[in-house]
């Protein structure tokens, strides 16, 4: 297989949401996957384990990076892969968290 010149239109890096975007995209989606996991952790903490409210406060200040990230970052492609990195971040937070206090509860 030929190998593919770096302005590849097709590379995972050369997407108009980590190139030209503004960065509302990954503000709406992170506030999205924020509201469902804090919801979620929320539910476990009340009902099975309050370590789960440590993991709330993470997601939430994940989210806020990403909003002062959105403001102060002015370098647009730096500016959109921390937000992708942290919107990431928030995913796998949530995760090993429902994992750990789903654990801890058993």
């Amino acid at each position: 297989m030929a190998q593919r010149r770096s302005g590849d239109p097709l590379r995972v890096t050369a997407q108009p949401a980590l190139t030209t975007s503004t960065g509302r995209r990954w503000l709406i989606w992170g506030a999205v996957l924020a509201a469902v996991s804090v919801g979620v952790l929320v539910a476990l903490a009340l009902v099975r384990n309050p370590a789960g409210w440590v993991a709330v406060a993470i997601v939430i200040a994940l989210y806020l990076a990403m909003v002062v990230v959105r403001v102060v970052v002015a370098a647009t492609r730096a500016r959109l892969i921390v937000l992708a990195c942290l919107m990431g971040a928030i995913a796998i937070v949530a995760l090993v968290s429902i994992v750990v206090v789903g654990a801890l509860s058993a």
